[in-house]
């Protein structure tokens, strides 16, 4: 049964996605100094309603970081746990109903441990997962990650994305020095082309202003202020549907499938103990309407005969 579409860029294929987070002692250390740069007094965090520079001096940080998914809420642990003092803003603190990033591979879960973050997949109803099984024209092989050398917990992990941030985000959060704040920036402070904080929105709607030496933006592949800094073009050849199936099993137990089918490929894989997630790579960059029921009719009439027997 099919409960819910969701729509998204293909250029972000989930199930292939580790998290792979590069927060060694050498970019720790290039951290510390950018934090430790000398600000005047006025550089704090100013409060005005109508958007003018003067305003209620209420606090100073090291470090912005705008965004609070998996790499912002996972940065912000880890240079909290190193002393800084980070301060988050998120668009939206609320568990966030989308499926990019539902697959963590095994590297990513080594990293995790690295961290202090592998219990973040924990109480989430995260399923282990240990390989594909790659279908085409009635064929089907069996690709396993190589997982010899590891401990038998050492396995991927697949889970609803909005739980596993949530847990990243709470984990952030559970730090003295981590700040984390919903509010919605709109733009970035900038002074002779250094950046210097950021102008944002707090939940109430009142205009802000935040200074730090550091602000990273982790803000997603739909950033306006990544487009106001980066102006190579992005071509879509295609978009993933995606839907979640319940009350049905998947060929091999703890393996995800991937059928390699005519127009596209076809992945299904384990979001929790009782949903599978579907998605469809459709190659256009017309998308069929999901309100007047063409994206029903597209997945029927050609996605829906070359789904496994046992789907």
């Amino acid at each position: 049964m099919a409960e819910q579409y969701i729509v998204g860029v293909a250029g972000v294929i989930a199930f292939l996605l580790g998290f792979v987070f590069l927060v060694r002692s050498w970019g720790l250390s290039k951290l510390k100094r950018a934090a430790s740069m000398e600000f005047p007094k006025e550089n704090c965090v100013n409060k005005n309603g109508n958007g003018e520079g003067e305003g209620e001096a209420v606090g100073t940080t090291e470090i912005i970081i705008v965004g609070a998914g998996v790499a912002g809420a996972a940065l912000a642990y880890s240079l909290g746990k190193d002393g800084c003092q980070v301060q988050v803003i998120e668009r939206d603190l609320n568990a966030l109903n989308r499926f990019a990033g539902e697959l963590l591979m095994p590297g990513g879960y080594l990293k995790l441990i690295e961290l202090g973050l592998v219990d973040c997949v924990d109480e989430i109803d995260a399923q282990q997962i240990l390989g594909y099984t790659l279908n085409k024209d009635g064929k089907e092989a069996l690709i396993s990650f190589s997982l010899e050398k590891f401990q038998s917990h050492v396995v991927g992990r697949t889970f609803h994305n909005g739980r596993f941030v949530q847990r990243l985000r709470k984990k952030a959060a559970s730090l003295h020095n981590v700040s984390l704040e919903q509010g919605t920036v709109t733009s970035l402070l900038e002074e002779n082309g250094i950046v210097k904080g950021v102008h944002y929105k707090d939940k109430s709607g009142q205009l802000l202003t935040a200074y730090a030496p550091l602000t990273i933006v982790c803000d997603g592949c739909f950033s306006n202020l990544r487009r106001s800094h980066c102006h190579s073009k992005v071509d879509i050849p295609s978009y993933f549907v995606g839907f979640i199936l319940t009350n049905c099993k998947l060929p091999k137990e703890k393996y995800g499938a991937l059928i390699l089918a005519d127009p596209s490929p076809i992945l299904f894989y384990p979001i929790s103990s009782t949903e599978i997630r579907c998605l469809v790579d459709v190659p256009s960059q017309n998308l069929p309407s999901v309100s007047n029921g063409e994206m029903a009719h597209y997945l029927k009439t050609l996605v829906a005969p070359k789904v496994l027997p046992e789907l």
